[in-house]
């Protein structure tokens, strides 16, 4: 599949995409990211320490480059439905880094950052990509614990990566399509 391909295969699926029930029960689904997202995005980042800090502009960016997708997890539980989580996948040709993915810590360990996960690398996949790359902060045990359980492998480590404090990343990869 040509580079045109892919890129028009996941534009396509981006502008059609149907919301994909997490939860039926907790009325929980993952769908594309919409631009009055952004806000609840943002304060989801701000609640979390480790999570890599962007600006607004970067996920509006993001969100309209065809080579970006952001997924939110959205609950239906509550009279208005609530943003609890997101992630953001970046892809060149056959390969996608995770940039993000973040969960409402009052949302954790309901599996929502692994269906955000799923429906990120089912859509890459569909799209041509062959792996999803990300890097982690080392001391991030709940992540890197949720990343081995899901299938990424580690690739390697970046020395003093990360700041404040100075740590490093675990470089992890996942593969979508065996060799």
């Amino acid at each position: 599949m040509g580079k045109s391909k892919v890129v028009s295969s996941l534009e396509k699926r981006r502008k059609t995409c149907e919301p994909s029930v997490v939860d039926a029960a907790a009325k929980m689904q993952i769908r594309q990211f919409r631009q009055h997202d952004l806000e609840p995005v943002l304060e989801i980042q701000t609640a979390i320490r480790t999570l890599a800090v962007w600006r607004g502009r970067d996920y509006e960016q993001l969100a309209t480059n065809p080579q970006g997708m952001i997924l939110v997890a959205e609950s239906e539980a509550r009279i208005l439905p609530e943003i609890v989580g997101f992630s953001a996948f970046y892809r060149i040709d056959k390969e996608s880094e995770l940039w993000n993915v973040a969960v409402r810590p009052s949302h954790r360990r309901q599996g929502i950052a692994r269906s955000l996960l799923s429906e990120g690398c089912r859509i890459l996949a569909e799209s041509g990509v062959r792996r999803v790359f990300l890097e982690v902060r080392e001391s991030n045990l709940p992540a890197v614990e949720l990343y081995y359980s899901f299938g990424f492998e580690l690739l390697g480590r970046r020395k003093e990566y990360y700041l404040n404090p100075k740590e490093d990343a675990l470089v992890l990869v996942y593969k979508l399509v065996q060799p």
